[in-house]
């Protein structure tokens, strides 16, 4: 199995920046693919960066040139470097990891979310 830690959520103003990390342990060699949601109260659940073991990003259009994803496979983990934020930014976000397929399902995991408020 694979357990996501995730950190550096907070509040923040808008135009500030954060970084958020998700510390991988387990079973990570088996992961393909790394990213990074969020849902806001009343949202449902959005994407927002992926990575992948090769290093390929995606971004949401509403992130892009703005938030960064990378990851530290030294240290197993990957972040979310988030620059220039607004209010529409506020949601929990999530680390998200997906694993390998077997028993006739792909398996993934998740993270417990981290809250970022972006507010004056």
């Amino acid at each position: 199995q694979v357990q996501l830690v995730e950190s550096g959520g907070g509040l923040v103003q808008p135009g500030g920046s954060l970084r958020l990390s998700c510390a991988a342990s387990g079973s990570i060699f088996s992961i393909y693919a790394w990213g990074w949601y969020r849902q806001a109260p009343g949202k449902e659940r959005e994407l927002v960066a992926t990575i992948t073991s090769g290093g390929s990003t995606n971004y949401a259009d509403s992130v892009k040139g703005r938030f960064t994803i990378s990851r530290d496979n030294a240290k197993n983990t990957v972040y979310l470097q988030m620059n220039t934020l607004k209010p529409g930014d506020t949601a929990v976000y999530y680390c998200h990891a997906d694993g390998p397929y077997y028993g006739g399902v792909y398996h993934d995991y998740w993270g417990q979310g981290t809250q970022v408020t972006v507010s004056s």
